[in-house]
C-alpha cells in the first residue's frame, strides 16, 4: 500500500506576547496566515515551510515557532512537545486582523524633517524600469549629442538640480532608475516593506491620481504631477539649463 503523502506536510503554529503585536506588520501581507488571541498571547497558524524559515519571522522579538504533530506543539527539531494545541480560539486572516493606520505627517519633499514612517527594503524581484533621475551637470553634454529619435518617447521634468526622465526605452545616462507600482515610482531593487501598502498610500497621498509618488530608499517621497512633465528635446533641455544659470 502506498504511503499517505499528506503525512509529510508539516503544519506550523507560532505565538508571541500580545504586547508585541505591532511587530507583526512585517508579515501582514502573508494572507495565508490566520491569527487569534487570548488574554496575553497572539497565536498564528498556516505558515508554509518556506515561511517558517524566512528572516521576517525570525527577526520578530519573543516569537516562538512550533510544528504541529498529533495535536501537540513541538519547537523546531525538538523530540519532546512544548504544549498542547490551544483550543477555542477565534481565527481571522492576518491582513484583516491587523488594520493599517497612517501618521498625520506632512511628507511632501525629500529631505524634510518629518519623514514617512513606511520603509522600503531591498527586493530580489526584477521589474522593468521606466524612469531615470540624473544630475543635470553630468548629462548636459551627453543630451546635446543624442539623436532626435532617442528623445521622442521621453518626457521629463526638473527636480532641484536633477533631471527626471520617464518613458521607454530609457536613455543610457548615468543616474538612478525607478520602476512603477500602483502609481508609485520606486528605486530599482527596492519595494515596500509591506507589499500591499502601495494602494493604501495612493488613496491617502494621491487621491486625485493626477501624479506620481517618487520614493527614495529611506522612505521619503516627492509628489510629482503629470502636468509637470514635458516632451524631451535638445532645445527644451538647453532652455531649462540656461534658466537655471540665470537663477
Amino acid at each position: 500500500m502506498a504511503e499517505n503523502s499528506s503525512n509529510d506536510i508539516k503544519e506550523f503554529w507560532a505565538e508571541l506576547p500580545r504586547i508585541d503585536k505591532d511587530f507583526l506588520g512585517s508579515i501582514r501581507d502573508w494572507k495565508n496566515i490566520q491569527i487569534a488571541a487570548d488574554d496575553e498571547t497572539i497565536w498564528l497558524k498556516g505558515f508554509t515551510e518556506e515561511q517558517s524559515q524566512a528572516s521576517e519571522i525570525h527577526q520578530l522579538p519573543n516569537f516562538l515557532l512550533y510544528e504541529l504533530r498529533d495535536g501537540l506543539l513541538f519547537k523546531k527539531e525538538a523530540l519532546v512537545p512544548s504544549k498542547k494545541v490551544r483550543t477555542g480560539l477565534l481565527w481571522t486572516p492576518i491582513d484583516k486582523a491587523l488594520k493599517l493606520t497612517f501618521p498625520a505627517f506632512n511628507n511632501n519633499y525629500f529631505g524634510i524633517n518629518e519623514k514617512v514612517t513606511f520603509r522600503l527594503k531591498e527586493s530580489n524581484e526584477e521589474h522593468p524600469v521606466i524612469a531615470l533621475l540624473c544630475n543635470m551637470n553630468e548629462i548636459k553634454d551627453i543630451i546635446a549629442e543624442l539623436p532626435k529619435f532617442r528623445l521622442e518617447k521621453i518626457e521629463w521634468t526638473l527636480i532641484g538640480d536633477h533631471a527626471f526622465f520617464m518613458g521607454t526605452p530609457l536613455l543610457s545616462l548615468p543616474g538612478k532608475t525607478y520602476w512603477a507600482k500602483d502609481g508609485h515610482l520606486l528605486p530599482s531593487g527596492f519595494d515596500f516593506e509591506f507589499k500591499n501598502l502601495s494602494i493604501f498610500l495612493q488613496q491617502k497621498y494621491n487621491k486625485e491620481s493626477d501624479g506620481w509618488l517618487l520614493w527614495d530608499e529611506n522612505g521619503n517621497y516627492l509628489s510629482i504631477r503629470k502636468t509637470d512633465f514635458r516632451p524631451l528635446s535638445v532645445s527644451s533641455f538647453r532652455l531649462t539649463e540656461k534658466s537655471r544659470e540665470w537663477n
